[in-house]
């Protein structure tokens, strides 16, 4: 099988079977995401998936997780996902879960019960980018949707029965904004009450700095160690979702943690606590060892 590279996946899917379904990001405007600048949208031909889904069977008989790729194949028709995840569970006897990204956009033009099919089909977990929970800052990055349309469209998704790991990004709102990008995201993250919960760090490849800085405007910084610190621990501080897994050991990240809100909020907050008073502590991860 031959990618059409560059590929991504969550972190999570490190051992799953990758299977491109479509080509890019149906989206592919957000000001801080390089990932699939390189490619025009588009959804393979079904006689392309079967091919590779065929070497695949043959290659890898006992393939227990598939997660779709690239960026957001929930962009697809609802009857030709329903093709291929009716393929995949047929030609992988031992398969547990297929899983995606999806964007608010294609959430919100699916039906209720186009959702319900897809998840009785056996797809999965959906990976859903928040970034941020500010209207003013998801207008600057050019999200396409607001505050409540993300709302609506994770709600749409978990009515249906979907679990939803979703991702906010630490550092988006720059020194000026801090304070209301995560007061907001805290809101947004307490109204959705997701499954799963990721945090990680604005970081771009070098040259991509200073552009995304002009992007955001002449008053727009880079925030510090200890001022990431700072956005992670106000998070912790203010979520209120109930069993939601919460994680910030993406690569991108200072301090990893992993814990379950509300129950371990405290511990959470120690180990915070103890990074923020010790600017060398070795909970840290150095600065060569964060990474896209």
């Amino acid at each position: 099988m031959i990618y059409d590279e560059p590929v991504f996946r969550p972190p999570s899917e490190a051992y799953s079977l990758i299977l491109q379904v479509a080509l890019g990001c149906s989206h592919n405007k957000c000001s801080f995401c390089m990932m699939y600048r390189s490619k025009k949208f588009r959804v393979r031909p079904f006689r392309d998936i079967e091919r590779d889904v065929e070497y695949c069977a043959r290659a890898v008989p006992r393939t227990e997780r598939i997660f779709l790729a690239d960026g957001d194949a929930m962009a697809l028709n609802p009857k030709y996902m329903q093709r291929v995840l009716k393929l995949l569970y047929k030609k992988f006897p031992r398969l547990e879960r297929v899983t995606s990204y999806a964007s608010p956009q294609n959430l919100l033009r699916k039906t209720p019960e186009d959702l319900r099919m897809l998840r009785g089909e056996g797809l999965d977990i959906l990976y859903y980018g928040i970034e941020t929970g500010d209207d003013d800052l998801l207008k600057t990055i050019v999200k396409g949707v607001n505050h409540d349309e993300i709302v609506k469209a994770a709600l749409k998704a978990q009515e249906a029965g979907f679990p939803l790991s979703v991702t906010v990004i630490l550092g988006l709102g720059g020194r000026k904004g801090s304070g209301k990008h995560i007061a907001e995201t805290v809101r947004i993250l307490n109204e959705i009450n997701p499954r799963y919960i990721g945090a990680l760090t604005l970081l771009l490849p070098g040259p991509l700095e200073k552009w995304y800085a002009e992007q955001m405007g002449p008053q727009w910084e880079w925030l510090n160690t200890i001022e990431l610190l700072q956005e992670i621990r106000d998070m912790v501080a203010g979520l209120e979702v109930t069993n939601s897994v919460f994680r910030s050991n993406h690569a991108s990240n200072y301090l990893p943690l992993k814990g379950t809100l509300k129950q371990d909020r405290n511990k959470l907050l120690r180990v915070i606590d103890s990074a923020l008073s010790d600017p060398h502590s070795p909970l840290l991860r150095p600065e060569e060892f964060r990474a896209l």
